[in-house]
């Protein structure tokens, strides 16, 4: 069974002689929303509503917040765009990844090689995003626990298109039991680099994206092994995992 140094020293030996390709792909995808729940820290705005009380102009007043809901109204726009173009371009990212680290040729086109599922990316990445919330609203915890278990989904996805989505969501599930700790481990392990960023201005995530993906790519890699995928023979591991009982 691999460590999270293998997975590392995988992705390292993958992104060898191909770094320009895989810095830019991470830099678009993210910059289009597509990192999934691998996306870090991000900004947000938020707005003191007790100071329209303290406005005793009721022309100012309307003004001001007719503004603010202008603002929400685009911001809600954005959102929802960002989701609908991220969601294609995290399947076709995972794609590119997938074929980085089977020694295949990678293109930036691959980032968007998914459109033609684009409905079925979209509805994969609101039911995986909506099921962690409910999660979480049983507390932190769990919603955590989930964001782990339905990790591989579009990484499955990526691989194959055709399948349903509560099959990819399940098949991720599967694949995660008894494996949520060791990608928890390989994402710690990248803690000292993401320290090293911070004080890059970020810049440093330009070559820290692309191999944590790199890595955790690999790791799908493994624990893809553990299940019947379709269109490949059954395994003597993945009925008994496919029995599990885990949420």
């Amino acid at each position: 069974m691999k460590r999270a140094s293998d997975f590392r020293y995988t992705a390292r030996k993958s992104l060898s002689g191909r770094w320009g390709i895989a810095v830019l792909a991470g830099f678009i995808a993210s910059l289009l929303g597509g990192l999934g729940m691998n996306t870090g820290s991000g900004s947000s705005i938020s707005f003191d509503f007790s100071e329209l009380k303290e406005i005793n102009n009721p022309l100012v007043k309307q003004i001001m917040l007719s503004m603010l809901i202008m603002t929400l109204a685009v911001m809600a726009v954005v959102g929802f765009i960002h989701f609908i173009i991220g969601s294609v371009i995290e399947v076709g990212y995972n794609r590119f990844n997938l074929n980085l680290i089977d020694g295949k040729i990678v293109k930036i086109g691959q980032l968007v090689s998914f459109f033609p599922h684009w409905l079925k990316a979209i509805g994969t990445c609101f039911l995986r995003n909506l099921y962690i919330f409910l999660w979480s609203l049983l507390l932190i915890v769990p919603g955590i626990i989930a964001s782990y278990s339905y990790s591989m989904t579009t990484y499955i996805l990526a691989e194959y298109p055709d399948i349903p989505i509560r099959e990819a969501l399940r098949l991720s599930k599967v694949m995660m039991y008894g494996n949520k700790w060791r990608l928890f481990c390989l994402s710690l392990s990248f803690i000292g680099w993401e320290i090293l960023c911070a004080f890059t201005l970020g810049i440093g995530y330009l070559w820290l994206i692309p191999y944590q993906k790199a890595a955790i790519t690999d790791f799908y890699r493994e624990v893809s092994t553990t299940v019947v995928l379709p269109g490949e023979e059954a395994n003597e591991n993945a009925p008994e995992i496919a029995q599990s009982p885990e949420a």
